[in-house]
């Protein structure tokens, strides 16, 4: 907890002050696999929006744009650019041939499940469109399952915070 609450302090003044425009940029960029506190930012802001800052289906919409949004745009990077760059320089990090291929054939058949379980794990949640980008998913099951993932997060980190706030005394007063 004692992270959270760091991270709230530094939070808390620019997006009470910017509004939910501030945490559209953090989630977005985080998306994009950008190192910010995504996460973070969007507990901050269920708790501010419990506490009548803003609409709690304002930041939970806000929250899923962006999620959605900064995915689908590391995945056209992916797509576009960072395929070349694997073949040219994979050995550096061990991707091997073998090991692209191993991934690609994960993405072919779990791919979905991937794009949304990635939405719940740190760095994953960074590199998610990144890589399904690269390893060459289908945009439309990308998309399907981008979109479902960015719900579940923004509903689970928009929603519970705002619900149970009080009962690990984090609301603010």
């Amino acid at each position: 907890m004692s992270f959270l609450h760091d991270a709230g302090h530094v939070l808390e003044p620019y997006i009470r002050h910017f509004g939910l425009p501030a945490l559209f940029v953090i989630v977005y960029l985080e998306a994009l696999g950008a190192p910010v506190p995504g996460e973070s930012a969007l507990v901050v802001s269920s708790l501010l929006a419990a506490n009548g800052e803003f609409s709690v289906w304002a930041l939970v919409a806000v929250v899923w744009a962006a999620a959605v949004l900064g995915d689908s745009t590391g995945y056209a990077i992916g797509r576009f650019g960072s395929r070349p760059l694997l073949l040219k320089y994979g050995w550096l990090v061990k991707l091997t041939p073998k090991r692209l291929a191993h991934i690609e054939e994960l993405f072919k058949r779990h791919g979905p499940l991937i794009v949304v379980g990635a939405r719940f794990v740190v760095v994953l949640r960074q590199l998610n469109g990144i890589v399904a980008g690269s390893m060459s998913m289908a945009w439309p099951r990308f998309l399907a399952a981008n979109a479902l993932g960015g719900a579940l997060w923004a509903l689970i980190w928009g929603l519970g915070p705002y619900l149970v706030g009080d009962w690990f005394g984090l609301k603010h007063r």
